[in-house]
């Protein structure tokens, strides 16, 4: 019997204690573009079993991915780095201020490591010194699909890195280099990836999006039994017979894009176009290093909408730019005023360090451009909220971010992308879920946000 007790007992497996992985903390700034790459980061990371931290105290070491676009941007970044620093001491810094790494080290002299853009095996490698993972073969364990930092239902789709424009006031270009495009394969093979994990929309994005494909000759890749051009087009396409929104951004206006407004007509692509203007006057369109074809922007804007009469079009626009005459400005509002876009972002002009417009002549002084700041605002607020007058009593699609306790839930419709745009509120919104895609009546709206109620099942 005491053998029999014995034997049992050597027979019991012994519970296996893993060690625990090192944590690691994330604070992204900036574009969706540093969203993408936080999460290529964090997935390969992942896979190679660190856990995540939601806080400064729990994490082994804090990665900050900064912006350097503009200088009230760095100093965000600087900011952020400082809190970060001051919250648990052991912080390696990512993204595109990586590029001013003096700048970094002289306010910070130690942070763990400094690594620019997209330099994702640089990032790895610097979290592997900082902090080792403890050998374990069950801690190295790859993730179904890529970790994410935005909402199950929708995905930030990247098919490019860098820019081949040279704008006087952007430095994009020397932060993430010239324009290299994904293969299309690729891209549609992680979009399907992201549609089976529970991604009802993708939201493509790049520095230049229209012009995908040129660095490669728009070489084809086979897909599924054909060939697909490395073509925004052609990608667009077969995006749009995946099943979930498509929705295009940061799409520079070449003569192409007019073959994309059918897709949306066919329910494809999303009637919707994210195009950075910037301005419509000639001469500073010129100074910009812009393309000054403004005119015939607005006569295609019109055949767009005979095309598709539900297209929304957002933009951005820079004011206060050196040189811009009292005589431009009243041109760009004109001109918005006959272009009657959408939704519409502005931006004061402030110096970038490297900028070749911070040389030009002319600077203009900044009470004159906080006036035009809110000119500009106020004419672009008053058409959004006469577009969005005229949807009232209207049926649309809309989904569905976030719902409430109280039976109310907001959404987006397709004209509508995530924190950038207005959104849709609903009542009488009971058993909604996030990333439903409902039928909703418009009931009521305002500048930025339509009001309405679920119809239908």
């Amino acid at each position: 019997m005491t053998f029999a007790r014995e034997s049992l007992m050597c027979a019991a497996p012994m519970a296996t204690i893993l060690p625990s992985p090192p944590k690691i903390g994330m604070v992204s700034l900036g574009c969706p573009k540093n969203l993408v790459d936080s999460e290529r980061i964090l997935t390969k990371l992942r896979a190679d079993g660190y856990a995540m931290s939601p806080d400064y105290a729990g994490a082994d070491v804090v990665l900050v991915n900064t912006c350097g676009f503009l200088d009230s941007a760095k100093e965000e970044s600087l900011e952020a780095i400082g809190e970060a620093m001051a919250e648990n001491g052991r912080v390696i810094v990512t993204g595109c201020m990586g590029k001013e790494a003096e700048t970094i080290r002289a306010r910070f002299p130690n942070v763990l490591a400094i690594t620019g853009a997209h330099q994702y095996e640089d990032v790895v490698g610097a979290v592997y010194d900082a902090a080792p993972m403890p050998p374990s073969a069950f801690l190295n364990l790859v993730p179904e699909r890529d970790l994410k930092l935005t909402p199950r239902h929708y995905s930030y789709l990247k098919i490019s890195e860098g820019c081949n424009h040279r704008c006087s006031f952007c430095i994009i270009p020397s932060l993430r280099g010239d324009l290299v495009s994904r293969r299309p394969d690729a891209i549609l093979r992680e979009a399907e990836k992201l549609i089976a994990a529970g991604t009802k929309e993708l939201l493509v994005i790049s520095q230049d999006t229209s012009a995908y494909g040129v660095d490669i000759k728009h070489q084809p890749r086979p897909w599924k039994g054909e060939d697909v051009r490395a073509h925004m087009t052609d990608l667009s396409r077969e995006l749009g017979k995946l099943g979930a929104w498509v929705r295009l951004h940061y799409v520079y206006p070449y003569p192409h894009v007019d073959h994309v407004i059918p897709l949306m007509a066919e329910g494809l692509v999303l009637p919707y176009l994210d195009i950075p203007f910037q301005h419509a006057s000639r001469p500073v369109l010129r100074a910009m290093k812009r393309p000054a074809n403004e005119a015939k922007i607005l006569d295609r804007i019109r055949n767009w909408r005979v095309i598709e009469p539900d297209i929304a079009i957002r933009s951005t626009f820079v004011v206060g730019f050196p040189g811009e005459t009292e005589d431009d400005f009243k041109y760009l509002m004109d001109w918005l005023e006959e272009a009657r876009l959408d939704r519409v972002g502005a931006f004061r002009f402030e110096p970038v360090e490297g900028a070749a417009a911070n040389d030009l002549p002319d600077p203009v002084r900044e009470e004159i451009k906080e006036e035009r700041y809110a000119r500009l605002m106020e004419l672009t607020a008053r058409i959004s909220a006469e577009k969005l007058q005229a949807k009232i009593g209207r049926t649309l699609d809309v989904i569905i971010d976030e719902v409430d306790e109280e039976g109310g839930a907001t959404g987006r419709s397709k004209a509508d992308a995530p924190e950038i745009d207005g959104t849709v509120l609903l009542r009488d919104a009971e058993g909604l879920k996030q990333g439903d895609i409902v039928r909703v009546e418009i009931e009521d709206a305002d500048e930025h946000d339509l009001f309405g109620v679920p119809v239908g099942g």
